[in-house]
């Protein structure tokens, strides 16, 4: 029988900590061709958006889509997961927690190969929720000690500093500007909704990791052109869905002033079948796009944890 799982269920079964090494394999089992992902496609009508992203990783049994739709009464987020053996559908589980969770474990990903070892002062765009998992994510593979957070509403941006502050057992400042968040930072996240770059390449300071994970869309960019420039090492979750999604990439390109060669993807980061951070020195930029393969990787998981705990509402369905 499959099982439903609620949203409450989902945020009492997972965790980073659980989520970071899966998310990890899977993208090595990417690297290895024995995983397929497919880029997010989006119907788009006058009222709303849906989205639909499809993967298969046979080697943790899973395969499935997520969906969710973005309309002006909210964001609905579902996967639909189904053996990689037999077909059968394995659960119906509701996503909000689940893609928050899975994005922050990517960027986990990504900072444990890109950023240095020694990386502790973090720099903070954006005081949303995509933050509070960002910043989860970081927290659990670097030695952080500091965080400073900029955001444009400021009683938000101390709310959302004092309770991470609590969660994460760090310090966690609000800033007045996004140079003071910027210029010091071993590894700057930027999670925000701006469609346009918010810092310029000139204040990074040398040795950074950024992850830029609040844009996903070809019209809309967090990085400016100087970021790209001075950045040693690009990589992206999906070169293919990058083509078609990330701004930060797609606006300079058609203007001649970025070269795609440049974008090198992170699941063969992981498999060290390309090149990571050379020196103390590089600049590395992760641009996360969220993509299908770290839907199903996480759902296996939930799916695999609710099976052990017995949670679920079970569902008779026809063979």
């Amino acid at each position: 029988m499959a099982i439903i799982l609620r949203e409450e269920d989902v945020r009492a079964l997972l965790g980073m900590q659980e989520c970071i090494p899966v998310v990890e394999q899977a993208f090595m089992e990417l690297a290895r061709d024995r995983a397929v992902n497919r880029p997010r496609i989006r119907i788009t009508q006058a009222n709303g958006v849906m989205h639909m992203l499809a993967a298969s990783i046979p080697s943790l049994n899973v395969m499935g889509h997520k969906t969710y739709t973005v309309f002006r009464s909210g964001i609905r987020f579902a996967v639909m997961l189904f053996s990689a053996q037999d077909g059968h559908l394995l659960a119906i589980i509701e996503a909000n927690w689940l893609g928050g969770i899975r994005t922050g474990a990517t960027s986990a990903v990504a900072t444990q190969h890109l950023a240095r070892p020694d990386a502790a002062l973090v720099g903070l765009l954006g005081a949303g929720e995509q933050a509070m998992f960002q910043l989860m994510g970081i927290c659990a593979v670097r030695p952080v000690s500091a965080v400073f957070v900029y955001s444009r509403r400021l009683p938000e941006c101390e709310a959302f500093c004092n309770r991470m502050a609590h969660t994460l057992n760090r310090e966690v400042r609000p800033v007045a500007s996004p140079r003071q968040a910027i210029e010091e930072a071993d590894i700057i996240v930027t999670a925000t909704n701006s469609p346009e770059p918010v810092f310029p390449g000139e204040w990074l300071k040398a040795g950074c990791h950024i992850n830029a994970i609040g844009s996903n869309w070809a019209n809309r960019r967090e990085i400016d052109l100087a970021t790209l420039q001075h950045a040693d090492l690009i990589v992206t979750d999906s070169v293919e869905q990058a083509h078609l999604e990330a701004g930060d990439f797609i606006i300079p390109a058609k203007e001649g002033k970025f070269d795609w060669s440049r974008v090198h993807e992170l699941a063969h980061v992981v498999a060290e079948q390309e090149p990571r951070r050379q020196s103390a020195q590089d600049i590395t930029l992760y641009k996360g796009l969220g993509i299908a393969l770290e839907d199903i990787a996480t759902a296996g998981l939930v799916y695999r944890l609710a099976r052990e705990r017995g949670i679920g509402e079970e569902i008779a369905l026809l063979s």
